[in-house]
């Protein structure tokens, strides 16, 4: 039997089966569509945009799509399409309209996309993708993976155009009914806060009282500390690129959610912001049983892994995609190092919150309440995290043990 390294090795060396290159006629905007494979007859993965983005970044993540496929469904192969654009940049819109005027074939038929860094399924990949014909951008699951008639295929396209964009209604997960918050803009980081609280229901006791440090305070970051507060996580530092905040008692639940509200963009915004370069000298050093990286890629240190060690660290619930300073597409050695040391969940499990709605959205005559489209998400984290108990009941090397339970289904 190969080890978990040795399936890892195999399936990132692996040449993804399409790579669609695309150089824009009218500006310097380069994009590429990797799809990493056909499993099942369709792939999926979002759409990101950034100045300097390269293929090698989205060969990657198409392939850590394939991956978080196998936790939320549904069985198909992992893709990714990245623009190298400045998103900043006035002319972005005509950009992406002339970049889904050239992949919508694609999108027809076997790939299925979304929003991603920089990209706004609802009010950019949307639109744009109607307007060349498609009825959703999830489409091309619907047509090569589910292969649906044309009466049930509008049925299910209905379904995920509501869902998605679902206003929510139940104050069980919205900050502020007032203000419309859409599932898309919750359910990643409430997967996370679920994550959190099913690993210490199933290896430990419970979450509340436990102390948290949560890095960034977009909507990920900003969703899962909302939720963490809620169950009784008592939030005690939050690093963003604006600066940072710390509370060592720990900020109220209506002081998260404030916070959550006074957000200006995805940045942390108070009368009390400390500098970033003070909160990056304290923060690791803050008492605290969870971390929940949910920045950027790749900004998470060894050094500071050991420091949060030091202070009593149990549980890193990766919010972002590989939040570890690792040159590796899954699982170097910053990574390995924390794994050893301390649970970690990885991001395809934490994180899959968005790709488990549209897999729920595509099952037929499913209830579109907020809690049965949220405790599904719920339910499907549970469970990848029960197989990885169920494997062995160390809280240590739970990465690993879940990175071979998904390459066995894909190598």
């Amino acid at each position: 039997m190969l080890g978990m390294k040795e399936l890892l090795r195999a399936f990132e060396h692996r040449s993804p089966e399409i790579i669609f290159e695309w150089k824009d006629s009218e500006t310097e905007a380069r994009g590429w569509v990797v799809i990493n494979s056909l499993r099942g007859g369709a792939a999926g993965g979002g759409t990101r945009m950034r100045a300097g983005l390269d293929r090698h970044e989205v060969e990657s993540l198409s392939k850590t799509m394939e991956v978080k496929f196998t936790v939320s469904g549904p069985a198909i192969g992992g893709a990714k399409s990245g623009i190298d654009f400045d998103p900043d940049d006035p002319r972005k819109n005509e950009v992406l309209d002339r970049w889904f005027k050239v992949v919508t074939p694609l999108l027809k038929n076997y790939y299925g996309t979304g929003g991603d860094l920089n990209i706004d399924e609802i009010y950019d990949v949307i639109p744009l993708t109607e307007e060349y014909g498609l009825w959703h951008p999830q489409e091309g699951i619907l047509n090569g993976h589910f292969k649906v008639n044309e009466s049930n295929r509008i049925h299910q396209i209905g379904q995920l155009r509501y869902g998605v964009s679902k206003v929510l209604e139940d104050n069980t997960y919205s900050p502020d009914l007032k203000r419309k918050y859409k599932v898309a803009d919750m359910i990643t980081g409430y997967g996370v806060s679920e994550s959190i609280r099913h690993y210490y229901q199933l290896f430990g006791n419970d979450c509340i009282g436990k102390r948290a440090v949560i890095q960034g305070w977009g909507n990920v970051a900003a969703a899962a500390a909302f939720y963490l507060s809620k169950l009784g996580v008592k939030i005690v530092g939050i690093i963003d690129r604006a600066g940072g905040l710390i509370n060592r008692d720990g900020f109220s639940e209506s002081d998260i959610t404030q916070l959550f509200l006074t957000r200006k963009g995805n940045e942390l915004h108070a009368p009390d912001l400390i500098s970033f370069e003070q909160m990056q000298q304290e923060i690791w050093g803050l008492k605290s049983e969870i971390f929940v990286p949910a920045a950027a890629s790749r900004l998470v240190s060894k050094d500071q892994i050991q420091q949060l060690l030091d202070n009593g660290l149990e549980v890193i619930a990766c919010g972002a995609n590989v939040p570890f300073a690792d040159q590796e597409i899954f699982y170097g050695p910053v990574m390995e190092f924390a794994d050893r040391r301390v649970a970690v969940i990885p991001d395809f499990i934490a994180n899959c919150g968005m790709a488990r709605v549209f897999a729920y959205l595509m099952q037929r005559n499913i209830e579109m309440s907020d809690d049965a489209i949220f405790s599904d998400v719920s339910k499907v984290i549970f469970e990848a995290l029960k197989k990885i108990r169920d494997s062995s009941p160390d809280c240590t090397q739970l990465s690993s043990r879940a990175y071979e339970i998904a390459l066995k289904q894909l190598v």
